[in-house]
């Protein structure tokens, strides 16, 4: 009885190390800045003002471009968008819904981001796009949401 009672606690202190070891999740901005292939997106996220909104509230859902996606963009919008402010909110929202949206929960539809306009969502099997961007990696969970890396950086359309 002794050595059970004995090896039940060994057992239970074991799986709790065990629960030790599993990183917490922490918020979406949290979560982009923890990955060093969206330096460049929490960069922005942060001297836009974007980056403390994301640490709280939510759900958010947010399509992360890569560092490789911003090299892409031409230099001469990417100096555009940090001479104005407004117009970087306007990209780095147009990357957001206000809702937690899964790999799986996606629909062929369109869905409005928090910059007021909408993307369109396909889903073909696992594959998964948000305008012509591809989802690379899908469902990276956060504690107000989740995060889909994906592999070009959406331009919202003009407003008028």
């Amino acid at each position: 009885m002794f050595t059970r009672r004995v090896l039940s606690v060994a057992f239970v202190a074991l799986a709790l190390a065990g629960c030790a070891s599993i990183p917490a999740p922490v918020s979406v901005s949290d979560t982009i800045a923890k990955n060093p292939s969206l330096s460049t997106l929490s960069g922005l996220l942060v001297q836009s003002g974007l980056g403390s909104s994301l640490q709280t509230g939510g759900p958010f859902t947010v399509f992360a471009p890569t560092n490789e996606a911003f090299k892409m963009v031409p230099a001469k919008t990417m100096d555009d968008l940090a001479k104005h402010p407004e117009k970087l909110k306007d990209v780095l929202t147009f990357h957001v819904i206000a809702d937690k949206l899964t790999a799986a929960s996606v629909k062929n539809s369109s869905v409005k981001t928090l910059n007021g306009a909408s993307v369109a969502l396909s889903k073909a099997g696992e594959f998964v796009t948000v305008e012509d961007a591809v989802v690379q990696t899908a469902d990276v969970q956060a504690t107000n949401g989740v995060v889909h890396i994906i592999d070009s950086v959406l331009i919202p359309p003009h407003k008028k």
